[in-house]
């Protein structure tokens, strides 16, 4: 019952377009790879070829500008490569966005706490979520 997504991709002639276009971009990314040096390849990425213009966006500004001084030679190894380009464009990527989180607080529950919330939940029917809620707290509680 179940069929692959690629069978999908290629059904539709947009999406058969666009997996084509996925497909080039990837090969593209790996002769970057394969011309950079390590350091600077884990930097750059290639974003779009569009009308023989390749974009690739870079990390920081001082990666961009190794990687403008080396277009001569880049321009030269797509070309070996098979991948004849008009123009290699270099932008800044924006950077990643992470959102700050507070260090988790420990809460502790003394002994006397918990031996109290034990008694009142066990006053509870046990049917209630306000018991289940005081149980998982005990249990979960560090002294």
């Amino acid at each position: 019952m179940s069929r692959p997504l690629h069978r999908f991709l290629g059904s539709v002639e947009s999406l058969a377009r666009l997996q084509d276009h996925a497909a080039r971009l990837r090969r593209l990314q790996g002769t970057l790879d394969a011309a950079l040096p390590l350091q600077l390849a884990e930097q750059c990425h290639v974003a779009n070829l569009k009308d023989d213009v390749l974009v690739i966006t870079t990390r920081n500004g001082a990666t961009a500008v190794r990687l403008k001084q080396m277009l001569p030679s880049l321009q030269e190894h797509f070309l070996r490569a098979g991948h004849a380009l008009g123009t290699i464009r270099v932008k800044v990527g924006t950077p990643e966005q992470r959102t700050w989180r507070p260090p988790a607080t420990e809460r502790h529950i003394s002994a006397d706490a918990k031996a109290g919330l034990s008694e009142f939940a066990a006053s509870l029917p046990p049917d209630s979520p306000l018991r289940e809620s005081l149980e998982r707290l005990v249990r979960r509680g560090r002294e």
